[in-house]
């Protein structure tokens, strides 16, 4: 499944790390170029993760529309063809206003579907998903992410070894193809003069970037990110699994629920956050049609907007 080529053209990308800046770079540059927003991450799509997804207030968004917000419920699950539906439909709707489609994010394999289209492999198994699912039950998630990594190593390299459900699929289409996701996911960029040409991800240096991403967890928790995953907890349906996989809700529940210390919850949140932005940093390195915009972590946000406009004039 690709994006149509024309509309795609008339899209612009604005990537990067978490703590990178993008969200107040993203609403200035909309301001600048006349565009809306669409999000670019996993998990801003569920309602009511607020705090622990950085998603912006209605305050911060300054009046600039912002689509593919709130569109589920934490327990429900949410496809990548899902996204680039939802997402086709957000830009045609944009485009016939007369603005800009502008997504901003940090998920590396929205992004590359959006560039690149994406695979949507074989049909759900659901009596192997269940045979894998239990095997992680019972011999835990890196168990089952050697078992990826023995057969496809290019994914696993990719993957989290709690992201169960990409691990799951994967090694379910191992198991039904015969091929491993890796070589069967081949498609490749489009070529220069059919690509955007506005896409460009945030490289802060990373000693800066560490310093961010730990004021940041220190805003969450005092913003109230413990009391919103309690609240999401007491609702009917509760959680679903990709939800629980979230970054920062996934620490959080180790408190809530298996009693880990609170204090050790966070301190894990910082590293496996440092450990997100790197492969963060990974995913865009490696996406060729990327421009980096280099940052110290010191420049405003209008400072970053100036860099951004200067490469596009050179």
């Amino acid at each position: 499944m690709r994006f149509p080529t024309p509309l795609l053209q008339q899209c612009w990308f604005l990537a990067g790390p978490t703590a990178s800046g993008k969200t107040a770079t993203g609403i200035a540059l909309a301001k600048q170029i006349g565009a809306e927003i669409i999000s670019l991450d996993s998990m801003t799509i569920y309602r009511g993760m607020d705090i622990g997804t950085a998603k912006p207030t209605l305050a911060e968004r300054d009046g600039i529309p912002h689509h593919l917000l709130d569109i589920r419920d934490p327990h429900e699950e949410f496809s990548v063809t899902e996204y680039m539906d939802a997402a086709l439909s957000a830009c045609e709707t944009i485009v016939s206003r007369g603005r800009i489609p502008l997504f901003v994010g940090g998920t590396g394999l929205y992004l590359r579907s959006l560039l690149r289209g994406v695979f949507e492999g074989p049909s759900a198994d659901e009596p192997l998903r269940q045979e894998l699912e239990s095997f992680a039950q019972q011999h835990g998630p890196e168990a089952l992410h050697t078992r990826l990594a023995e057969v496809d190593p290019v994914t696993a390299a990719r993957l989290h070894p709690n992201d169960e459900r990409r691990v799951v699929r994967a090694l379910e289409i191992y198991q039904l193809t015969g091929q491993p996701a890796s070589n069967l996911h081949q498609e490749g960029p489009l070529s220069p003069d059919e690509r955007p040409r506005h896409i460009y991800w945030l490289n802060p240096e990373r000693d800066a970037l560490r310093d961010r991403i730990s004021q940041r967890v220190d805003a969450m928790v005092a913003a109230g990110l413990v009391d919103e995953v309690a609240q999401i907890l007491k609702t009917p349906h509760g959680m679903g699994r990709t939800a629980r996989q979230a970054l920062g809700y996934r620490e959080v529940l180790a408190h809530l629920e298996k009693g880990q210390p609170l204090s050790e919850a966070l301190e894990r949140l910082i590293i496996h956050t440092h450990q997100f932005a790197k492969r963060q940093r990974t995913w865009f390195r490696n996406i060729e049609e990327v421009t980096p915009v280099p940052l110290t972590g010191t420049e405003c946000v209008a400072e970053i907007v100036s860099r951004i406009t200067h490469l596009i004039r050179n």
